[in-house]
């Protein structure tokens, strides 16, 4: 017997999204069964664009827990399945259709879906950075969002890692203070702060520039001895960004290497190691960490924060930049040849083309007429 197609709640929580709510339901609202819009105080159009598509928009009393808005806008919902979204997401015509799929033909056993979050873009519009976030889940398992910000999704069960993307399209500056000035709120009032509340305030604290008070919230953070793996390796490397920022070259290399305390080598860290020798003009140390990077395989629960140019091209022009430093050109091209594989339009690969097939013929000249 042919099973029923499910039927899927959107859920989206919004504030001044009015530059990007409609951009994001018109992406999804052919998927979608209905569309449940929680407002936390918008003073701009977001509601009266919330209302060209749905009638179901709530509003709801913002108190610094984005987890408290979410399990809100959850407890709406009234289909099958609940998909989650940011209003500056978009799905793509490619992932629309597999989400089509997915709908006429999901497993009914499977109680979660993650989906990949392609989070930011080169300037060529390729994915620099990605992960997997849990999207779809199954109304009646009332799963729980956990924590004021940087908020996660707690499920348990049957899990589906599809290959649907949903793709970020932040607009610049967006709310640029609002999660650190929430945990400085919390922070003030005493609140106690676990493990994932450390990370990402260090996290913040680190995008805002404030290096050293990022190193205290991040070894804090990694002396707990808790959280999650992928969480402590990227601790290790905003702590080395933080060193380097403060001229210490010494705690930079140490977090580097801590960072293979917690899983084995990741392209990143190995990228990391190649261009601190690099730096410090010692090339053969260099290429074999660059070297190393081009010979991992991604890890099987690729659920962490990627870097994608680690794993594919940046290895490969580095190698190029430490072989010509060498004055082994013909190696320099070979790698740069690899680059230019993953990465066709990239000015410095076609720079490095033209310059090295340049000494390249010259040196060839010069063997024929000797």
């Amino acid at each position: 017997m042919e099973e029923k197609e499910i039927t899927i709640s959107l859920c989206i929580i919004v504030k001044n999204e009015e530059k990007t709510l409609g951009r994001c339901l018109d992406s999804v609202k052919d998927m979608c069964d209905e569309i449940v819009i929680v407002d936390t105080g918008s003073t701009d159009r977001t509601k009266e664009i919330a209302q060209q598509y749905t009638d179901r928009i709530f509003d709801f009393t913002w108190i610094d827990d984005f987890a408290a808005a979410r399990n809100f806008a959850f407890s709406q919902a009234t289909r099958d399945y609940i998909l989650w979204l940011d209003a500056d997401d978009i799905l793509l015509d490619e992932d629309r259709e597999k989400l089509l799929t997915l709908k006429r033909n999901i497993d009914p056993l499977v109680d979660v879906v993650s989906m990949l979050y392609h989070y930011a873009f080169d300037q060529y519009g390729k994915v620099s950075f990605s992960f997997r976030r849990n999207r779809l889940v199954k109304r009646n398992k009332n799963f729980r969002w956990v924590g004021a910000v940087h908020e996660y999704l707690a499920v348990s069960g049957n899990t589906l890692n599809s290959d649907i993307c949903v793709t970020h399209r932040r607009i610049q500056g967006h709310n640029s203070d609002r999660n650190l000035k929430i945990f400085e709120r919390r922070k003030d009032k005493g609140e106690p702060f676990y493990p994932r509340d450390l990370y990402y305030y260090g996290n913040e604290l680190f995008d805002h520039q404030l290096h050293s008070r990022a190193i205290e919230v991040y070894l804090e953070f990694l002396e707990t001895e808790q959280g999650w793996v992928e969480d402590k390796i990227s601790a290790c490397g905003k702590l080395a960004d933080c060193f380097e920022a403060l001229g210490k070259k010494q705690q930079q290399l140490e977090y580097i290497f801590k960072s293979f305390e917690y899983a084995s080598p990741r392209a990143e860290f190995c990228c990391r190691l190649g261009f601190y020798f690099l730096n410090e003009k010692r090339y053969e140390q260099s290429i074999s960490w660059y070297k190393l990077a081009t010979r991992l395989e991604k890890p099987a629960d690729s659920s962490g924060f990627m870097v994608e140019a680690c794993w594919t091209w940046l290895p490969h022009l580095q190698l190029c930049v430490c072989y010509d430093r060498l004055g082994q050109y013909e190696l320099a091209y070979e790698h740069n040849e690899l680059a230019r594989r993953y990465h066709p339009e990239n000015p410095q690969v076609l720079y490095n083309k033209t310059y090295l097939e340049g000494i390249l013929a010259q040196k060839s000249s010069e063997q024929k007429s000797h």
